[in-house]
Protein backbone atom coordinates (compact mmCIF):
# COMPACT_ATOMS: atom_id res chain seq x y z
CA UNK A 1 0.00 0.00 0.00
CA UNK A 2 3.04 2.14 0.43
CA UNK A 3 6.58 1.73 -0.46
CA UNK A 4 8.14 5.14 1.49
CA UNK A 5 7.84 4.75 5.06
CA UNK A 6 9.74 6.88 7.92
CA UNK A 7 10.32 4.88 10.99
CA UNK A 8 10.38 7.05 14.04
CA UNK A 9 12.31 5.70 17.16
CA UNK A 10 12.59 7.39 20.51
CA UNK A 11 14.22 4.33 21.52
CA UNK A 12 11.65 3.23 24.35
CA UNK A 13 8.61 2.31 21.93
CA UNK A 14 10.21 -0.36 20.30
CA UNK A 15 10.43 0.00 16.95
CA UNK A 16 14.35 0.96 17.10
CA UNK A 17 13.76 -2.94 16.62
CA UNK A 18 13.14 -3.07 13.26
CA UNK A 19 16.59 -2.04 12.29
CA UNK A 20 16.85 -6.11 12.54
CA UNK A 21 13.72 -7.01 9.90
CA UNK A 22 14.64 -4.97 7.02
CA UNK A 23 13.67 -8.34 4.52
CA UNK A 24 10.74 -8.67 6.12
CA UNK A 25 9.73 -4.91 5.72
CA UNK A 26 10.76 -5.39 1.81
CA UNK A 27 8.28 -8.64 2.01
CA UNK A 28 5.58 -6.08 3.25
CA UNK A 29 5.59 -3.65 0.37
CA UNK A 30 7.91 -0.95 1.56
CA UNK A 31 10.86 -0.08 -1.32
CA UNK A 32 12.57 3.12 0.64
CA UNK A 33 12.55 2.98 4.59
CA UNK A 34 14.20 5.62 6.96
CA UNK A 35 14.77 5.14 10.45
CA UNK A 36 14.79 8.37 12.25
CA UNK A 37 15.90 9.43 15.62
CA UNK A 38 15.15 13.52 17.02
CA UNK A 39 17.92 14.15 19.79
CA UNK A 40 16.76 17.26 21.84
CA UNK A 41 19.05 20.17 22.25
CA UNK A 42 21.46 19.69 25.27
CA UNK A 43 20.10 22.64 27.65
CA UNK A 44 24.13 23.06 29.54
CA UNK A 45 25.53 26.24 29.20
CA UNK A 46 24.60 29.97 27.90
CA UNK A 47 22.10 28.27 25.00
CA UNK A 48 20.65 25.31 23.81
CA UNK A 49 23.39 23.18 21.85
CA UNK A 50 23.80 19.91 19.73
CA UNK A 51 24.50 16.93 22.26
CA UNK A 52 27.31 15.17 19.84
CA UNK A 53 27.63 12.64 22.26
CA UNK A 54 23.47 11.59 22.27
CA UNK A 55 23.61 12.11 18.43
CA UNK A 56 26.32 9.70 17.66
CA UNK A 57 25.04 6.98 20.07
CA UNK A 58 21.58 6.94 18.45
CA UNK A 59 23.26 6.72 15.12
CA UNK A 60 25.28 3.59 16.39
CA UNK A 61 22.01 2.24 17.11
CA UNK A 62 20.15 2.44 14.10
CA UNK A 63 23.08 1.85 11.77
CA UNK A 64 22.62 -2.31 11.57
CA UNK A 65 19.53 -0.87 9.24
CA UNK A 66 22.70 -0.12 6.33
CA UNK A 67 23.94 -3.49 6.72
CA UNK A 68 23.56 -5.94 3.85
CA UNK A 69 20.78 -3.67 1.53
CA UNK A 70 19.56 -5.32 -0.99
CA UNK A 71 19.32 -4.12 -4.60
CA UNK A 72 16.54 -1.83 -5.61
CA UNK A 73 15.67 -0.18 -2.36
CA UNK A 74 17.06 2.34 -0.22
CA UNK A 75 17.43 2.14 3.89
CA UNK A 76 18.66 5.36 5.33
CA UNK A 77 19.08 6.74 9.17
CA UNK A 78 18.56 9.98 9.84
CA UNK A 79 19.42 11.35 13.13
CA UNK A 80 19.11 14.96 14.01
CA UNK A 81 18.62 17.41 16.40
CA UNK A 82 15.79 19.53 17.89
CA UNK A 83 12.08 18.58 18.70
CA UNK A 84 10.30 15.97 16.79
CA UNK A 85 7.13 17.84 16.18
CA UNK A 86 9.59 20.28 14.05
CA UNK A 87 11.94 17.39 12.77
CA UNK A 88 9.54 14.91 11.72
CA UNK A 89 7.88 16.53 8.91
CA UNK A 90 10.51 18.42 7.65
CA UNK A 91 12.34 14.75 6.56
CA UNK A 92 9.22 13.15 5.51
CA UNK A 93 9.18 16.21 3.00
CA UNK A 94 12.57 16.12 2.12
CA UNK A 95 12.48 11.95 1.51
CA UNK A 96 9.06 11.77 -0.02
CA UNK A 97 7.24 9.95 2.68
CA UNK A 98 4.22 7.96 1.96
CA UNK A 99 3.82 6.90 5.53
CA UNK A 100 5.03 8.13 8.95
CA UNK A 101 5.20 4.86 11.53
CA UNK A 102 5.06 6.10 15.27
CA UNK A 103 4.88 4.50 18.99
CA UNK A 104 2.18 6.39 21.12
CA UNK A 105 1.41 4.89 24.26
CA UNK A 106 -2.69 4.69 24.96
CA UNK A 107 -3.36 7.47 27.21
CA UNK A 108 -6.97 9.14 28.47
CA UNK A 109 -8.47 12.70 27.10
CA UNK A 110 -7.48 14.16 30.51
CA UNK A 111 -3.44 13.09 30.16
CA UNK A 112 -3.32 13.96 26.65
CA UNK A 113 -5.01 17.40 27.53
CA UNK A 114 -2.16 17.72 30.31
CA UNK A 115 0.65 16.27 28.32
CA UNK A 116 -0.23 16.30 25.12
CA UNK A 117 -0.30 14.10 22.22
CA UNK A 118 3.10 13.96 19.98
CA UNK A 119 0.76 11.49 17.13
CA UNK A 120 -1.98 14.02 17.10
CA UNK A 121 0.48 16.66 16.86
CA UNK A 122 2.18 15.06 14.14
CA UNK A 123 -1.53 14.59 12.63
CA UNK A 124 -1.53 18.12 12.15
CA UNK A 125 1.44 19.07 10.96
CA UNK A 126 2.54 16.87 8.49
CA UNK A 127 0.41 16.13 5.42
CA UNK A 128 1.28 11.69 5.28
CA UNK A 129 -0.78 9.37 7.39
CA UNK A 130 0.35 7.75 10.40
CA UNK A 131 0.62 4.12 11.50
CA UNK A 132 0.66 4.41 15.13
CA UNK A 133 1.73 1.24 17.36
CA UNK A 134 1.62 0.40 21.24
CA UNK A 135 5.13 0.58 22.25
CA UNK A 136 3.66 -2.18 25.22
CA UNK A 137 2.90 -4.19 22.39
CA UNK A 138 6.63 -3.61 20.14
CA UNK A 139 8.53 -4.35 22.84
CA UNK A 140 7.46 -7.75 23.81
CA UNK A 141 7.07 -9.00 20.74
CA UNK A 142 9.40 -12.56 20.42
CA UNK A 143 11.63 -12.50 16.96
CA UNK A 144 9.33 -14.62 14.74
CA UNK A 145 6.68 -12.98 16.14
CA UNK A 146 7.94 -9.24 14.90
CA UNK A 147 8.95 -10.75 11.73
CA UNK A 148 5.66 -11.74 10.87
CA UNK A 149 4.17 -8.82 12.14
CA UNK A 150 6.87 -6.26 9.40
CA UNK A 151 5.60 -8.57 6.65
CA UNK A 152 2.22 -8.10 7.35
CA UNK A 153 1.37 -4.55 8.19
CA UNK A 154 -1.09 -3.81 6.36
CA UNK A 155 -2.46 -7.04 4.86
CA UNK A 156 -5.84 -6.78 6.35
CA UNK A 157 -7.60 -3.39 7.39
CA UNK A 158 -10.73 -2.80 9.35
CA UNK A 159 -12.22 0.62 8.17
CA UNK A 160 -15.05 2.29 9.68
CA UNK A 161 -17.20 3.64 7.48
CA UNK A 162 -20.87 6.06 8.10
CA UNK A 163 -20.81 7.73 5.08
CA UNK A 164 -20.10 10.99 6.57
CA UNK A 165 -17.25 13.24 4.33
CA UNK A 166 -14.48 11.62 7.10
CA UNK A 167 -15.23 8.57 6.07
CA UNK A 168 -15.71 9.41 2.54
CA UNK A 169 -12.11 10.68 2.60
CA UNK A 170 -10.76 7.72 4.59
CA UNK A 171 -11.58 5.74 1.40
CA UNK A 172 -10.67 7.83 -1.03
CA UNK A 173 -6.82 7.83 0.53
CA UNK A 174 -7.17 4.08 0.65
CA UNK A 175 -8.11 3.89 -3.27
CA UNK A 176 -5.63 6.38 -4.20
CA UNK A 177 -2.32 4.51 -2.16
CA UNK A 178 -3.93 1.07 -3.44
CA UNK A 179 -4.07 2.31 -6.77
CA UNK A 180 -0.60 3.94 -6.66
CA UNK A 181 1.43 0.87 -5.47
CA UNK A 182 1.79 -1.75 -8.17
CA UNK A 183 2.15 -4.73 -6.01
CA UNK A 184 -0.05 -3.94 -3.31
CA UNK A 185 0.94 -5.65 0.36
CA UNK A 186 -2.69 -4.70 1.17
CA UNK A 187 -5.14 -7.51 0.36
CA UNK A 188 -8.53 -6.98 2.07
CA UNK A 189 -10.48 -4.67 4.03
CA UNK A 190 -13.37 -4.86 6.43
CA UNK A 191 -15.84 -2.21 6.30
CA UNK A 192 -17.55 -1.52 9.36
CA UNK A 193 -20.65 0.74 9.86
CA UNK A 194 -21.92 1.34 13.43
CA UNK A 195 -25.39 2.50 14.19
CA UNK A 196 -25.08 4.22 17.60
CA UNK A 197 -28.45 2.96 19.16
CA UNK A 198 -28.22 5.41 21.46
CA UNK A 199 -28.89 8.53 19.03
CA UNK A 200 -32.22 9.26 17.35
CA UNK A 201 -33.92 7.40 19.38
CA UNK A 202 -36.87 8.33 17.82
CA UNK A 203 -35.68 7.02 14.46
CA UNK A 204 -36.48 3.25 15.16
CA UNK A 205 -33.52 1.11 14.30
CA UNK A 206 -33.93 -1.24 11.53
CA UNK A 207 -34.18 1.36 8.88
CA UNK A 208 -31.22 2.61 10.05
CA UNK A 209 -29.65 -0.57 9.36
CA UNK A 210 -31.07 -1.51 6.29
CA UNK A 211 -29.94 2.18 5.12
CA UNK A 212 -26.22 1.32 6.43
CA UNK A 213 -26.37 -2.35 4.25
CA UNK A 214 -27.56 -0.06 0.99
CA UNK A 215 -24.84 2.48 1.27
CA UNK A 216 -22.01 0.17 2.04
CA UNK A 217 -21.99 -1.94 -1.24
CA UNK A 218 -21.26 0.89 -3.42
CA UNK A 219 -18.45 1.31 -1.45
CA UNK A 220 -17.20 -2.38 -0.97
CA UNK A 221 -17.81 -1.90 -4.93
CA UNK A 222 -14.83 0.94 -5.39
CA UNK A 223 -12.41 -1.19 -3.35
CA UNK A 224 -13.06 -4.13 -5.05
CA UNK A 225 -12.51 -2.95 -8.38
CA UNK A 226 -9.09 -2.36 -7.22
CA UNK A 227 -8.46 -5.91 -6.66
CA UNK A 228 -8.79 -6.21 -2.84
CA UNK A 229 -10.87 -8.59 -0.74
CA UNK A 230 -14.06 -6.85 0.86
CA UNK A 231 -16.22 -7.51 3.88
CA UNK A 232 -18.84 -5.48 4.99
CA UNK A 233 -20.55 -5.49 8.40
CA UNK A 234 -23.13 -3.57 10.12
CA UNK A 235 -23.30 -3.23 14.15
CA UNK A 236 -25.13 -1.45 16.72
CA UNK A 237 -24.02 0.26 19.69
CA UNK A 238 -21.12 2.56 21.14
CA UNK A 239 -19.03 3.08 18.28
CA UNK A 240 -15.99 3.28 19.89
CA UNK A 241 -16.91 -0.66 21.77
CA UNK A 242 -17.69 -1.89 18.49
CA UNK A 243 -15.20 -0.84 16.24
CA UNK A 244 -12.63 -2.33 18.91
CA UNK A 245 -15.05 -5.44 19.10
CA UNK A 246 -14.75 -5.83 15.54
CA UNK A 247 -11.45 -5.66 15.44
CA UNK A 248 -11.10 -8.44 18.00
CA UNK A 249 -13.39 -10.55 16.59
CA UNK A 250 -11.91 -10.43 12.65
CA UNK A 251 -8.22 -10.91 11.68
CA UNK A 252 -6.84 -7.50 10.78
CA UNK A 253 -3.46 -6.39 10.47
CA UNK A 254 -4.97 -2.05 11.58
CA UNK A 255 -7.39 -0.15 12.24
CA UNK A 256 -7.64 2.21 8.97
CA UNK A 257 -10.03 5.35 10.13
CA UNK A 258 -10.03 9.19 9.09
CA UNK A 259 -10.24 12.47 11.49
CA UNK A 260 -10.69 16.34 10.74
CA UNK A 261 -8.32 18.71 13.24
CA UNK A 262 -10.92 21.40 14.26
CA UNK A 263 -9.09 23.02 16.25
CA UNK A 264 -7.78 22.51 19.90
CA UNK A 265 -10.93 23.98 21.68
CA UNK A 266 -13.09 21.33 19.34
CA UNK A 267 -10.88 18.57 19.37
CA UNK A 268 -10.78 18.57 23.48
CA UNK A 269 -14.47 19.33 23.90
CA UNK A 270 -16.65 17.44 20.64
CA UNK A 271 -16.52 13.52 20.56
CA UNK A 272 -14.28 12.09 17.79
CA UNK A 273 -14.44 8.33 17.12
CA UNK A 274 -11.02 8.48 15.33
CA UNK A 275 -9.47 10.21 18.46
CA UNK A 276 -11.08 7.67 20.93
CA UNK A 277 -9.52 4.90 19.12
CA UNK A 278 -6.19 6.65 18.41
CA UNK A 279 -6.37 6.59 22.39
CA UNK A 280 -7.83 3.47 23.29
CA UNK A 281 -6.94 0.56 20.67
CA UNK A 282 -4.20 -2.10 20.93
CA UNK A 283 -4.50 -2.53 17.54
CA UNK A 284 -2.23 -0.68 15.47
CA UNK A 285 -3.93 2.41 13.59
CA UNK A 286 -3.81 4.05 9.98
CA UNK A 287 -5.06 7.19 10.80
CA UNK A 288 -5.38 9.76 7.64
CA UNK A 289 -6.38 13.44 8.18
CA UNK A 290 -8.40 14.70 6.39
CA UNK A 291 -8.00 17.97 4.50
CA UNK A 292 -3.90 17.44 4.66
CA UNK A 293 -4.12 16.27 0.43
Amino acid sequence: MFERCLICTDFTDGLHRLVDFIPNLLAGGFTHITFFHSVPYSEEGNRPREDTKKLEEARSRLAPALNNIPDGVEIAVEVVSGRPLDTIPRIATERGIEVVIIGTPSRSLLDEKVFGSTSKGLARAISTPLLIYRPQLITTYTEEELALRCNHLLRCLLVPYNDSPTARYTIEQLKRYVSDQPTCATQSCMLCWVVDDSSHPAIPLEPRLQEAVEKLQPVKAELEALGLEVHVEVRTGNPLTAILDAALVHDISAIAIGDEDRGVFLNWTVPSVAQDVMRSSWFPVLLFEEGKR
